[in-house]
Order: C-alpha cells, then sequence, then structure tokens
C-alpha cells in the first residue's frame, strides 16, 4: 500500500463521469475513495487508527501516512519512531513530537477493492440525497412540476428531475385522475429527511397552492402591488381570497380577475373547475366579515366580547353576530352552510347568522323575558323595590337567573345581609315556577342560530 500505487486511471475517469452525471464534487468523491481504502487496509492489512490514506488529486497515486512519536527508545515501531528517524524526515524534530511517516507500498486484495466500491457507491448515494434534500427544502411554500411516474394505493408518485414526490390521495383535489406521464403541477407542503432520502410531500388542496397560483397566473401579485392576505378553500368546490391593493390607483379585485375574467378563469381550469370568491381586504374586522360573507348583503355586524370565563380556552376565537335581511339568509349560509364557513376560514373569526326577522324575534323575546323577570322579582317576599333595580342592573334580572348566578355572586351584589334572604326567596319561586322542558325537536324555538367555525385550515405560505 502506498507511495508508488497508482489508482485506476478508469476509476479516475468514473469518478468525474459520476460527479458530472450526479451532480456531486468530485472532492468528495475522492474522500469518499480515500476513506473506503483506509477502510479496506484495516480489514485486510491490519492498518492502525494511526494511519492516513491521500490520494494525489491529477495523477491517481495513492500516499499513505502513519502518524508516530518522537521517542528515545523505540518499543513500538507502528506508533513510534526514534529521533534519528524523526530527524530524517524533519531536522527540527525533537523528542515527542508527532510526525507523518510514509509507509512502503503494497498491493490491495479482492476484498479491499469490494470493500472501496462499497463505501463509494453509499457516500454517493448519501451526497445524492443530501444535494436532492439541499434543492428541495428551498421550495417548501412553492409551485413546482412534475411527470407522474406510478401510482401507489391512490398515492400519486411523482418525478422531479432527480428526486421522487409523493401527492398523497388526501392532498389531491376530490374526482381528480391521474394518468402515468401526466404532467401535475403541486404545492411543496414538507421536505424531510429519511433513510430512505429525501421524503417530499405534495398538495393540490392546500390553500398555499391557490396563494402561489395567484402569484404565478397575476402579474400585479407577482410584483407585490395587490397582495393575497388571506386563502379559504374547500377543494374542488369553492374557495375565497382576500386581497389588498398596495396602490391606491389599482383596483385589486379587478386585477385579479382580469379582462372577462381571463385571469381568475384561468386559475381556477387547473383546480378543476373551482369556484372562486375575490373579496378586498379590510383591517377592520366588521366591514372584513361582511366582504367574506359576499354574494350576501350584510345588514350589521356586532363582534361579540366574551363574559370572563377561567375554564375558557386562551386560543379561541372571537365571535361575531351577524344579520343580514330575511332575503339574504339563505344565500349567507350558502349550500349546506359553505358560504359561511369559508368566511369564518378566511376570517379566522366563529360567526354566527341571522335574519333580521329573527334578530327582532329574539329582541321581542328577550325584552318579554326581562319584563316577567322583573315582575317575579316584584313578588318576592322581603325584597324591597331600589333592590329589585341593584338586581336587574347587575343582570340578575329574574329568581332563575339569580339561582343560575348562585350564592357568591348575589352576595357581591346584595351583600351579606340580604343574600340569604333574596337567594331563598328566588329559590322557592323557582321551584313553584318550573322551566317548560323541549319534549321533542317539533317544541324547539324556530329561530335557531346558524354558526361558522375556523376550522383551522391552513394558511397560505
Amino acid at each position: 500500500m502506498a507511495a508508488a500505487h497508482l489508482v485506476n486511471r478508469e476509476l479516475l475517469l468514473v469518478i468525474q463521469q459520476i460527479a458530472g452525471e450526479k451532480g456531486i464534487d468530485t472532492e468528495v468523491l475522492f474522500e469518499a475513495l480515500e476513506s473506503a481504502l483506509l477502510s479496506a487496509a484495516k480489514k485486510t492489512m491490519g492498518a492502525s487508527e494511526n494511519v492516513r490514506i491521500h490520494i494525489d488529486r491529477h495523477t491517481g497515486v495513492v500516499h499513505v501516512y502513519q502518524r508516530k512519536r518522537v521517542v528515545a527508545e523505540v518499543e513500538d515501531p507502528k506508533a513510534e519512531l526514534s529521533l534519528a528517524e524523526a530527524k530524517a524526515l524533519n531536522p527540527d524534530a525533537e523528542l515527542d513530537d508527532e510526525l507523518e511517516q510514509e509507509l512502503p507500498p503494497k498491493e490491495f486484495g479482492r476484498i479491499a477493492a469490494q470493500t472501496a466500491k462499497q463505501v463509494i457507491l453509499q457516500r454517493v448515494r448519501e451526497a445524492e440525497r443530501e444535494g436532492i434534500y439541499s434543492e428541495f427544502v428551498g421550495k417548501e411554500g412553492q409551485i413546482v412540476r412534475g411527470i407522474v411516474h406510478r401510482i401507489e394505493k391512490r398515492n400519486v408518485i411523482m418525478e422531479m428531475g432527480k428526486a421522487e414526490a409523493v401527492l398523497p390521495e388526501r392532498e389531491q383535489i376530490p374526482g381528480e385522475r391521474y394518468a402515468v406521464n401526466d404532467r401535475v403541477r403541486a404545492f411543496v407542503v414538507e421536505v424531510r429527511r429519511s433513510a430512505k432520502g429525501p421524503q417530499i410531500t405534495l398538495s393540490r388542496t392546500h390553500p398555499g397552492y391557490l396563494a402561489r397560483l395567484f402569484e404565478t397566473e397575476i402579474p400585479e401579485v407577482q410584483e407585490a402591488i395587490v397582495v393575497v392576505k388571506a386563502v379559504a378553500r374547500e377543494p374542488g368546490e369553492r374557495a375565497k381570497v382576500a386581497v389588498a391593493s398596495t396602490r391606491r390607483d389599482i383596483d385589486p379585485i379587478g386585477a385579479c380577475v382580469g379582462l372577462r375574467g381571463t385571469r381568475i378563469q384561468s386559475i381556477s381550469k387547473d383546480l378543476r373547475g373551482e369556484k372562486i370568491d375575490i373579496v378586498e381586504w379590510s383591517s377592520d374586522m366588521a366591514t372584513f366579515v361582511a366582504r367574506a360573507l359576499s354574494p350576501a348583503k350584510v345588514a350589521s355586524v356586532t363582534l361579540v366580547e366574551w363574559a370572563e370565563d377561567p375554564e375558557a380556552p386562551e386560543d379561541r376565537q372571537p365571535v361575531v353576530l351577524v344579520t343580514v335581511p330575511d332575503n339574504q339568509l339563505s344565500l349567507a349560509i350558502g349550500k349546506k352552510g359553505q358560504n359561511a364557513r369559508l368566511a369564518a376560514k378566511l376570517t379566522g373569526l366563529r360567526i354566527d347568522i341571522k335574519s333580521e326577522a329573527e334578530v327582532e324575534s329574539e329582541r321581542v323575546r328577550q325584552a318579554e323575558e326581562l319584563a316577567a323577570g322583573r315582575a317575579a322579582l316584584e313578588e318576592l317576599p322581603d325584597v324591597p323595590p331600589e333592590m329589585v333595580e341593584q338586581l336587574v342592573a347587575e343582570g340578575l334580572y329574574s329568581p332563575g337567573s339569580i339561582v343560575n348566578a348562585g350564592m357568591a355572586r348575589l352576595t357581591e351584589v346584595v351583600g351579606d345581609r340580604w343574600a340569604d334572604t333574596v337567594f331563598g326567596a328566588a329559590r322557592e319561586w323557582v321551584e313553584r315556577h318550573p322551566a317548560p322542558e323541549l319534549d321533542s325537536p317539533e317544541s324547539a324555538p324556530d329561530d335557531i342560530e346558524v354558526r361558522a367555525e375556523p376550522d383551522g385550515d391552513r394558511s397560505p405560505a
């Protein structure tokens, strides 16, 4: 092994060829070959740990060096050399210095060559995988193109240059069908390392895919004159996109729709005919909610403040109450609640939709309940009129509300002196006037609210 041994010229040519085809630095392959030869030397020739192999990058000559310590008396020739030998290598050498001494050449056997081959192939695969990972990890959140290579259990495996990517069934637009050699555009959701190499996951249902399509097809979005602020999708059926303009003279909706709708039609065609509603984004939440529910006309939007509730989750969304004209209720809710759901996803709010008639009916009912509750409070024995006013002002407008609030809350309002008296009287009144039970669906009130909530849909990248 060493100073005059030439690595086969053909092997050098192979290294250059592999480097060119796989896009791998030749230095990586030379280092892999050196490592392979060293591994083979340790297996077949018993080379020690202090051996280093270097291949001349131009001539292919293999040099083998052994690191040794300079000692006064040599006991282990493989790890030590005398001061005289050291001076021959380096005149400045002194005791306890470490020097590298080149070993005489020896031939590698068949096992050594096989070991070298395996290590090189492994390094090539590793370098190739790392190259693919480095290339695609920077494409997360971007659109890529690929060719359908095969289909496994409804998962589409796509060729993307040197890499393979998977378009899982759950990330495919419902109703789409794929055939081998089809060209497909998709959104890179995730790129991660694995034992089998980079795992690239694609999606055609992700909201980010629609946002990137806007960038691809609409020059104003590409140039950041129009900004996509939010996207909500029910893939293959309908989507809502909120856009805003950074220039007052540019209509963001008109820019996205294009002349005679050509731009938005092109995007819709890519999404298997998905209907796309474009709404103008607003920093005013009431305005944004009203626009998000288009094409329905909205009468009013009211943000509902959360009551203090220590057990409520911190991340729950605010609720807005939306009132619409009676003839707009069905349009606002949409087929199977789709319009309301998409508006909730787009705004990130929980939306309660009621018609004006329902709101008025509820107002009348609440007024009647308040009047009836006040009358009941006035009937309670030993409760003076001024205390009735105090209870109503604090939201305890009926005997039932007093019992539901509990003794602690009542004590805060009327104090310890009156709490037992008022609570006892309210409880007796409730026992004498049990609330009616709803025994069947037919007995339920007609004005049931429609609520749509965000479902944690992924935001565009």
